[in-house]
């Protein structure tokens, strides 16, 4: 909605683009709710009985079929190893919400079973936990899954103990230079200094380090 206010052109791009290697034709990847683990958000305690969470998750089947994974938790991994190729090319990707932690746990989960039945058709590994290889993340590492399907939650890098209450949960921008700073100054634009936070499923992150 902004960049379209703001006019600024932008393509909108899925799983079947990005592994087509269309990604090189773009300066800019915007990942919003995306979760690269493939249980779909882990809305299923909450939303797996709606029509829209099952004609979503029929679709995302069929086209990880069509595109030759048995899993659509495989379908989304080779799409995050893919938005790492194209990262470590010089593109630059910018992640929000669940895409902020369900990237790196998918890679550092690669070849490991942390999908529910409802998810995938069979259970978890019940030692994924120490399987995990952090050394392919891009930013968290040393977290705890969290594999019971029916939580609303991946793994303890999304801060929960974070009491900020909606009425004080403002932020503050520091003054950019135009003449010094052209670059932070073209990405915020936001014409004031004063920012009202969001909390997304994943907005605050623990340090681990």
């Amino acid at each position: 909605m902004v960049l379209a206010y703001a006019e600024i052109p932008f393509d909108k791009v899925y799983d079947r683009e990005v592994l087509e290697g269309k990604l090189a034709q773009y300066d800019w990847l915007h990942l919003h709710h995306e979760d690269f683990t493939g249980q779909y958000g882990k809305f299923y305690a909450s939303q797996g009985g709606t029509p829209w969470y099952k004609l979503n998750q029929a679709k995302t089947e069929e086209l990880a079929a069509s595109l030759g994974y048995s899993k659509v938790s495989a379908l989304k991994l080779a799409v995050a190893k893919k938005i790492k190729e194209y990262v470590e090319s010089g593109g630059f990707m910018f992640a929000m919400c669940s895409a902020t932690d369900t990237y790196d746990i998918a890679l550092a989960a690669e070849g490991i079973d942390i999908c529910g039945e409802m998810y995938d058709g069979d259970g978890y590994d019940n030692a994924a936990q120490s399987k995990l290889d952090y050394t392919k993340t891009f930013a968290f590492k040393d977290f705890e899954l969290v594999l019971n399907p029916l939580q609303y939650e991946h793994s303890d890098i999304d801060n929960k103990s974070r009491s900020v209450t909606p009425e004080v949960d403002y932020f503050n921008l520091f003054e950019f230079s135009a003449k010094w700073d052209p670059i932070p100054s073209m990405l915020c634009q936001n014409h004031t200094q004063t920012i009202k936070g969001f909390m997304g499923q994943a907005t605050a992150f623990k340090n681990h380090w």
